[in-house]
């Protein structure tokens, strides 16, 4: 089922598939929904009901240029499909969206799996080598008066498809292309992101209000901050556990989806039902 769910200042493109105990996927800040296209199947084999969003600035969804919090909207999103609670599964900024929304909405999360992702507020405290040249690329090209959407869209899929150091042929050239054709619209001239309210406290300070089950998944090639926050979220938060999964980078849903599907089914079988 595909609808649009009506938040303050915009709406919000939602794909809603299968039956049972709700499982929602939040996406990463170079993609929208498409990331999960194939994850979604196996998932709902699995008996779960399966709700992915485009975020505001992302994919189909709409926004004005206004304040609003991404944690009310994964909030709008349950509440207009009737639910009480859903797990939820978020990579990259997916899974920090996840994490703000878990410590702000408690009881409307049944439990939480991150992928590739950290806290807000979270900082290792040592040296990136290995990424920092690909951060201060980045910038420099976002910051430029005259944006080249097609330049960060590469820089983007080199860092996150690829992994930092690792050659282009790593990751087949579909899931590359995929991931540049959702990331490019992003830096074009006039698109509209709205400004996000961050949490505040942020959810570093606040990790020990997580208490439901929380798996912390990475993929071995990804950029070595996400190894510092699994172990900062391991450390912190009340019932959470890590699991690296090797030769994958940044988009593991992606790379290894039925991999990651076993993950998050095994993880979540004990947790059933749920609603």
């Amino acid at each position: 089922m595909e609808r649009f769910v009506e938040v303050p200042g915009g709406r919000l493109y939602v794909e809603d598939e299968g039956n049972g105990p709700p499982v929602v996927l939040l996406h990463a800040g170079i993609a929208n929904l498409r990331a999960w296209d194939a994850m979604v199947p196996g998932l709902a084999a699995s008996g779960h009901r399966v709700i992915r969003y485009d975020a505001r600035g992302f994919g189909r969804s709409e926004t004005e240029d206004v304040t609003f919090s991404n944690r009310a909207d994964a909030i709008a999103v349950l509440d207009a499909l009737g639910l009480t609670r859903a797990a939820l599964v978020g990579n990259s900024r997916g899974g920090q969206i996840a994490i703000d929304t878990t410590i702000e909405f408690p009881g409307r999360v049944a439990a939480l799996v991150t992928i590739g992702s950290g806290p807000g507020g979270f900082d290792p405290g040592v040296d990136l080598p290995d990424e920092m040249v690909y951060f201060e690329e980045a910038e420099r090209l976002e910051s430029a008066a005259d944006r080249d959407a097609d330049a960060i869209a590469d820089l983007d899929v080199r860092l996150w498809v690829d992994g930092p150091g690792q050659p282009p042929d790593r990751v087949p050239s579909a899931i590359r292309e995929a991931v540049r054709e959702m990331d490019r619209p992003l830096y074009l001239p006039g698109h509209v992101d709205g400004q996000p309210i961050p949490l505040d406290p942020p959810a570093n300070e606040r990790l020990g209000d997580l208490r439901c089950p929380f798996l912390v998944v990475n993929g071995s090639l990804d950029v070595s901050y996400m190894g510092h926050a699994a172990e900062r979220l391991v450390a912190a938060a009340t019932n959470a556990r890590a699991v690296t999964i090797p030769d994958v980078a940044h988009m593991v849903g992606m790379e290894v989806p039925d991999q990651l599907n076993a993950l998050i089914v095994e993880f979540l079988a004990p947790l059933r039902p749920w609603s």
